[in-house]
């Protein structure tokens, strides 16, 4: 690994963005005295062509992206653009807040959602509430979104509490542990509860446990070196190919399994979770849905509930073990019943290392981005990643303070962890529940041991930036 060295200039030039030291300024957004930039060594991508600078993009694409924004910084007209081999459409990068503003409240009906051409729909499917548009989508919203708001939210904490106290007995201490493990039992079993109406885990039946083993085995070969490929392989398809259709084809058999034992059950008439909802459903024509479309939307729900939450809970105590001071300060705080600072360690978590750092929409008409014309037919991507570290925004952006939120509500084209307009995370109010829980049980319960080696590499799994090693943390003791 290349060591950081600092310019007479006050350039950081580090190798990673994700090792630049604290007190660095991203050198993205003008603002006065900003102090020290920082600048990823991204000079070896110029060295590659074709389908290699392509998976280079995608192993590295933080790098890539804060070494392009900052040689784009004089100009700061926020918009970068790519030609990527496989991607089906030329892409321009937006980072400034007017410019995701301007389209995330644009007409739906010429910026719709780019994840039909995203590699998550060969795996939910067309039929997915994800990759839906114009008025399926809403329809398909409109029938879930009750099941992640208000009081259906507050039925599940006793899942959440429950799930968390059994990861916390099954957490071995005296050895390192990738918390992306213990965290995705957690969020497993919740999501599965409000998709099954399951109480209690030991009434899982030898169906549902099957699917919930094969969505796990799925989410770990999308990790994988072997996953970046495969994913490569499927870009321009919207069907499953290669690997990963084999794959697909093991958790889908699961899936339809747990459907044939629900529907000669009989009973969803008479139960309110999601999977019930789905089979009493009907299309507008007046039918029900099929097992298909059943199968693209729990496929979604169990892939997006809780991949995104437990990696985000590993994030957090890898930022927290490598920063002892705040990890003191948050022990306090969920020990002193600090709730606020809990949202705001959240909030904090999931600017500096969004789980999903893209959302992406199709321009089927050009647009002016504050001067810079981008022709229809492009994809417009927003990177999350870049926004939740403009020095403009967030003074000393690579510092991990979670104190920049407390009291503060944040703006939604500022802090975008769930995306926004029409197609924000509609799981996200679940997800922040399960998140301030599991963290302060954590936080009370486990005392973990900090140091100060370099931060975990991001891998780029899918969609998601997720911990190369899954949080590795070590627990000394637990209460």
């Amino acid at each position: 690994m290349a060591a950081t060295t600092v310019s007479p200039h006050g350039i950081v030039r580090v190798p990673h963005w994700h090792l630049t030291p604290p007190g660095t300024a991203s050198g993205i957004g003008s603002v006065a005295d900003r102090g020290p930039v920082a600048v990823p060594d991204a000079r070896q991508r110029f060295a590659l062509g074709g389908l290699s600078r392509s998976l280079h993009f995608l192993r590295h694409q933080g790098d890539v992206l804060f070494a392009d924004a900052v040689r784009a910084g004089e100009r700061d007209d926020g918009v970068l653009r790519y030609a990527l081999r496989g991607a089906p459409r030329p892409i321009a990068v937006l980072y400034r807040p007017d410019h995701i503003k301007q389209l995330m409240t644009a007409d739906e009906a010429i910026t719709p959602s780019s994840t039909r051409l995203s590699p998550l729909a060969p795996i939910v499917g067309p039929d997915s509430v994800l990759t839906a548009v114009g008025e399926r989508h809403r329809q398909q919203r409109a029938l879930l979104l009750p099941r992640f708001h208000g009081k259906a939210v507050a039925a599940y904490q006793a899942s959440i509490e429950r799930a968390t106290e059994a990861g916390l007995r099954a957490w071995p201490t005296g050895t390192p542990v990738p918390l992306t493990g213990i965290a995705q039992q957690i969020t497993l079993e919740v999501i599965m509860s409000a998709i099954f109406g399951i109480a209690d885990p030991s009434e899982v039946t030898p169906a549902e446990k099957s699917m919930g083993a094969a969505i796990l085995r799925l989410m770990r070969l999308s990790s994988t070196p072997l996953g970046t490929m495969t994913q490569v392989i499927n870009m321009r398809s919207s069907r499953p190919l290669g690997l990963l259709k084999l794959t697909l084809a093991l958790v889908d058999r699961t899936i339809y399994r747990v459907l044939a034992e629900r529907r000669a059950a009989g009973d969803h008439d008479s139960r309110d979770d999601i999977m019930a909802l789905l089979l009493s459903a009907q299309t507008a024509d007046g039918e029900p849905l099929s097992d298909s479309e059943i199968r693209d939307e729990l496929m979604t729900l169990l892939l997006a509930g809780h991949e995104t939450t437990s990696n985000t809970v590993a994030w957090m105590f890898e930022r927290l073990t490598r920063n002892p001071a705040v990890y003191a300060q948050a022990r306090e705080a969920a020990r002193d019943g600090d709730d606020a600072y809990i949202e705001a360690l959240v909030n904090e978590t999931m600017r500096v290392r969004p789980v999903v750092p893209f959302v992406g929409r199709e321009l089927l008409a050009p647009f002016d981005f504050g001067g810079h014309r981008v022709p229809a037919g492009h994809t417009a991507l927003v990177s999350i990643l870049l926004l939740h570290h403009r020095d403009d925004l967030y003074a000393q952006p690579f510092d991990f303070r979670p104190e920049r939120f407390l009291g503060v509500r944040p703006n939604p084209h500022e802090l975008m962890p769930f995306g926004g307009g029409v197609r924000r995370c509609l799981g996200a109010p679940l997800a922040v529940a399960e998140l301030q829980t599991v963290a302060r049980e954590i936080l009370r319960r486990v005392q973990l041991r900090t140091h100060d080696r370099p931060g975990e590499t991001p891998r780029y799994s899918n969609v998601t930036m997720i911990p190369a090693r899954g949080g590795l943390v070590y627990a000394e003791s637990i209460d």
